[in-house]
């Protein structure tokens, strides 16, 4: 019987000889993980059996690499993969371990209903926590706080985390909050920003997280960023990071020139309305710590995005399907071409919602 695919999609792969990190495309069956070049080849670049693998999530073996998960397959090799959020990689991973689970009882794949809560007995669930202290109603809220001549967009206090773990009951006290903050910070869905939440994260062998007014923090996927007065060009570069992000992942871009189709991942921003995309390989550990620029950006005001069945200049074994356009309002064309139609209609749906009411 023919394995059956659960998911597919593109993700950043390290290399198994070299160090190099490298955007694949991924296919998840429910016997073994294939890789692929690009989407179109017909034969895999390699295949990762899952029988008796175990699954890595998070993986902090990469200091500057977030959202990675390793898995170690019976042969004692090493798979390193990196999405490009949070809520993207606990969706390979759930799958992953589901997988491997299966083929350990010998049942078939079936997903287990996301309806039920899920509770663990003695260990804490720190991907569910952090979904909830990101919940826009209920959870943390992210302010703009200036420190050190510095202003910081999008981030909160070390004692409003604690705070709001105390309000809620996910702890008894405060201790109780710095230990588990510590924890999200350990695994890298809290990350600090300015110097007093910096050196208490490199403070010895393990992160600490501070109970305190000045100390700095931020969601690892949200709209963070650091700007200061040294100039006006500063403010005016960072203008266009303002807006709360709205939707991201890995999109294959045509290029401009070369008309080569390259994975890039992609971030969309509203208020004002911009795509930036990056690099996947190079993508850094923070958005905006002068790590790394965006390769460009696509001004979405008063644009249109349609779905396309083909793009100029396009051979067919380069892309094939799944294909939409945006134009500018200066009539710049990008095509661009996602993993699945649900994906590109996902896409297509939030671009026309950030390019109507954006500025």
């Amino acid at each position: 019987m023919e394995p059956s695919t659960i998911r597919e999609g593109y993700l950043v792969k390290k290399g198994s000889v070299l160090n190099s990190w490298k955007a694949v495309w991924v296919v998840l069956a429910d016997d073994g993980i294939e890789f692929y070049k690009k989407k179109t080849d017909s034969s895999p670049k390699g295949m990762i059996p899952l029988k008796g693998a175990t699954l890595t999530s998070p993986c902090q073996d990469f200091n500057k690499r977030m959202f990675v998960f390793k898995l170690n397959t019976t042969k004692k090799q090493d798979h390193f993969f990196q999405a490009t959020h949070l809520e993207e990689r606990e969706m390979w991973v759930k799958d992953i371990k589901r997988a491997i689970t299966c083929l350990q009882g010998g049942k078939k794949f079936a997903r287990k209903s996301t309806r039920r809560s899920i509770r663990l007995p003695e260990t804490v669930n720190l991907s569910e926590l952090y979904v909830l202290m990101k919940d826009q109603d209920t959870g943390i809220k992210e302010m703009k706080l200036e420190k050190d001549k510095k202003l910081f967009n999008h981030c909160f206090t070390g004692n409003a985390v604690i705070d709001w773990l105390i309000s809620e009951g996910k702890v008894r006290n405060r201790t109780e909050g710095v230990m588990l903050a510590t924890g999200l910070l350990n695994e890298g869905f809290l990350q600090p920003a300015g110097e007093i939440s910096k050196e208490g994260a490199d403070s010895g062998a393990e992160s600490v997280f501070l109970d305190q007014m000045d100390a700095l923090y931020y969601f690892a996927d949200s709209g963070f960023f650091c700007e200061g007065y040294s100039s006006d060009e500063d403010v005016i570069v960072k203008e266009e990071f303002r807006g709360a992000i709205v939707k991201q992942g890995f999109l294959l871009k045509q290029g401009h020139r070369r008309k080569n189709w390259k994975v890039r991942k992609f971030i969309l921003r509203d208020d004002p309305a911009f795509m930036h995309y990056y690099d996947p390989a190079k993508f850094p550990l923070s958005l905006f710590q002068g790590e790394d620029d965006p390769l460009g950006s696509i001004h979405l005001r008063a644009s249109v995005v349609t779905a396309v069945d083909y793009v100029p200049d396009a051979k067919k074994h380069d892309v094939d399907g799944n294909l939409f356009e945006i134009i500018t309002s200066d009539e710049v064309h990008y095509y661009l071409q996602a993993a699945t139609a649900e994906e590109r209609n996902d896409w297509i749906k939030a671009v026309q919602a950030v390019a109507k009411s954006g500025k």
